[in-house]
C-alpha cells in the first residue's frame, strides 16, 4: 500500500511504526473471508481491509478520529484472525491498537459510552473492586431481558446478562506465596493470577497451581502482580496498559532475579497474548524496553507448557467427549492450536473441533457489553456450531470465551486444565457434576501420580 507520510510524521515512532504496517497490505481482501463483522455486517468499512484504509487516512492527514472512524473501530473485535489469514504479514494487531490510541486522545465520547468506558478500566482491572461489583450485578441478573429491551440500556442489560449466576468462588490459592512441588524438583514458576478470571472462576487458577505442583515444580505467586494491562490497552489507555505492564514486569523479574524462573505461566489467553507482547507496548521505555522483552519471553500459555513435558499417567479417564474452542487470542493471537487438544486426547478425553472455529464468540475482552448485539449473534452462531457437534462438554483457554459461551448454552464448559487436574486426579470440576461418565469410563492405577514422580526422578538419576 502506497503511503504518503512526511518526513516529519515519520520521526514518531509510532507512526513510523505504522507505515511500515500499512505499506504491507496489498489490498488482497483474504481477511474479508475469515473477518467476524464483515460476515455478519457485509460492510467493506467494517473488515480489516476496510478499517486499514480508515485508519491510513486518518494518520496520514494527523487528524482527530471522527465519528466515522471510532465506529468502524470499536466495532472490531481484535479477534486476529486477518493476521492468521494474511499472506503479507500484516500486523494488523499492532496498527489497530495505535488507531485506538490515537482515537482516546483526539476524540471526545460523552455520555454513557465515556462514563461505561471509564467504568470497566477502573473496576475489571482491580479483582477486590470487581468482586464488589459482582454482588448488584448477581441481585438484578434476572433483569437483564428486561433491560435489553431498553434501547439505552442495552449496554447494562449485557452486563449483567454476564453476571454469575451463582455464588462466587474463592480461591484455594490467592495471597502471595511460594508453594513447593511435590517429588522430584522439575523447576519453578510463577503462575499469573490475573484480575477478572480470579473473581469469575479462581478454580481455573487452583487447577493449574496443582497440576504444576503434582509434576515437580515450585510455584511462584508473586506479590504485587496485578491485571496484565489487556483490558486497559484495547480501550484505547496506552498509559494505563504501559503502568499495569511495568508492575507485573517488576514483580516477575524480582522473582527470577532472586531464584530463577522457568517460565511465567498464563491461563487465560487474552492476558497471554498482551504479556507476549510486552516488549512492543514499552519499546519506547529506555528503563523498561529490555525487561519487557526479557518477561515476554519466558511467558507461556499453560498448555503450551504442558506439552513440552511429560504428565505421566492419568489417575482417571473420563471418557467424555469435548468440544475444543479455540480462543480467538490462543489460536490467532498466540499461534497455539494443536496443544490444547492434544493434552485432553492424551487425558482420556474425546475432543472434536468446532465448525468455523476461526470465528470469535463475541467476548473479545468488553466487546460484549459495548458491542452487545454484534457479540450476540457472534455467542449465538458459535453456540450453534458448539452443539452441532454433540459434545458432553466444551473446553477452553480463556475466561472471556467460558463466560461469554455460557450464556447461550446449556452444555458445561470449563477450562481446559480443570480437565487435566481432574484426569490427573484432581477433584472433578463442579460444572460437571451432573454429568454422567460413560460406562467404560475407569478409575486408573491410583499409584499412578506416585508413578510419575518415580518416572522422573528415574530419567534425572
Amino acid at each position: 500500500m502506497k503511503t504518503q507520510f512526511t518526513p516529519d510524521q515519520l520521526k514518531d515512532p509510532a507512526i513510523a511504526h505504522a507505515e511500515q504496517i500499512l505499506r504491507k497490505c496489498v489490498h488482497c481482501g483474504f481477511c474479508t473471508a475469515t473477518c467476524p463483522t464483515y460476515k455478519l455486517l457485509g460492510d467493506e468499512l467494517d473488515s480489516p481491509r476496510g478499517r486499514i484504509y480508515l485508519i491510513k487516512e486518518m494518520l496520514e492527514n494527523n487528524r482527530p478520529a471522527t465519528e466515522e472512524v471510532v465506529r468502524h473501530v470499536d466495532r472490531c473485535l481484535s479477534c486476529l484472525s486477518c493476521m492468521t489469514t494474511c499472506p503479507s504479514g500484516v500486523n494488523y494487531m499492532h496498527l489497530v491498537d495505535h488507531a485506538r490510541a490515537h482515537i482516546e486522545k483526539t476524540y471526545k465520547r460523552t455520555g454513557q459510552d465515556a462514563f461505561l468506558r471509564t467504568w470497566l478500566a477502573r473496576i475489571l482491572p482491580r479483582p477486590a473492586l470487581f468482586r464488589l461489583a459482582m454482588v448488584p450485578a448477581r441481585i438484578f441478573r434476572p433483569f437483564a431481558g428486561i433491560l435489553r429491551r431498553i434501547p439505552s440500556l442495552e449496554r447494562m442489560a449485557a452486563m449483567l446478562a454476564l453476571a454469575p449466576r451463582g455464588r462466587l468462588a474463592r480461591a484455594e490459592f490467592s495471597a502471595p506465596a511460594t508453594l513447593r512441588g511435590e517429588g522430584f524438583r522439575a523447576g519453578r514458576v510463577v503462575v499469573m493470577r490475573g484480575c477478572a478470571q480470579a473473581v469469575l472462576r479462581p478454580q481455573i487458577n487452583d487447577a493449574t497451581i496443582r497440576i504444576l505442583q503434582r509434576l515437580g515444580y515450585e510455584v511462584v505467586l508473586a506479590a504485587k502482580e496485578g491485571c496484565c494491562g489487556s483490558l486497559t490497552h484495547h480501550l484505547g489507555l496506552e498509559n494505563e496498559a504501559g503502568k499495569a505492564a511495568r508492575r507485573n514486569i517488576d514483580a516477575w523479574l524480582a522473582e527470577a532475579d532472586r531464584a530463577g524462573l522457568d517460565a511465567i505461566i498464563i491461563n487465560a489467553s487474552g492476558c497471554g497474548t498482551t504479556v507476549k507482547d510486552y516488549g512492543h507496548m514499552l519499546r519506547g521505555d529506555p528503563g523498561y524496553a529490555g525487561k519487557a522483552q526479557r518477561v515476554a519471553a519466558m511467558a507461556e500459555d499453560i498448555s503450551e507448557f504442558l506439552a513440552k513435558i511429560d504428565i505421566g499417567p492419568m489417575a482417571v479417564k473420563p471418557g467424555l467427549t469435548v468440544a475444543y474452542h479455540s480462543a480467538c487470542s490462543m489460536q490467532h493471537g498466540q499461534g497455539i492450536r494443536v496443544q490444547p487438544k492434544a493434552l485432553l486426547r492424551a487425558a482420556g478425553f474425546v475432543v472434536r473441533d468446532v465448525p468455523e472455529g476461526h470465528l470469535c464468540c463475541g467476548s473479545a475482552g468488553t466487546y460484549n457489553i459495548l458491542q452487545p448485539k454484534i457479540a450476540r449473534a457472534l455467542r449465538d452462531r458459535k453456540v450453534q456450531n458448539i452443539e452441532a457437534t454433540a459434545p458432553d462438554l466444551i473446553a477452553t483457554g480463556n475466561i472471556g470465551c467460558i463466560t461469554q459461551i455460557a450464556i447461550g448454552t446449556k452444555l458445561p464448559i470449563v477450562h481446559t486444565v480443570e480437565l487435566l487436574d481432574w484426569a490427573m486426579g484432581g477433584e472433578r470440576p463442579r460444572e460437571l457434576s451432573k454429568l454422567e461418565l460413560p460406562q467404560e469410563a475407569e478409575r486408573q492405577n491410583p499409584n499412578a501420580v506416585e508413578g510419575r514422580k518415580t518416572t522422573k526422578t528415574a530419567e534425572v538419576a
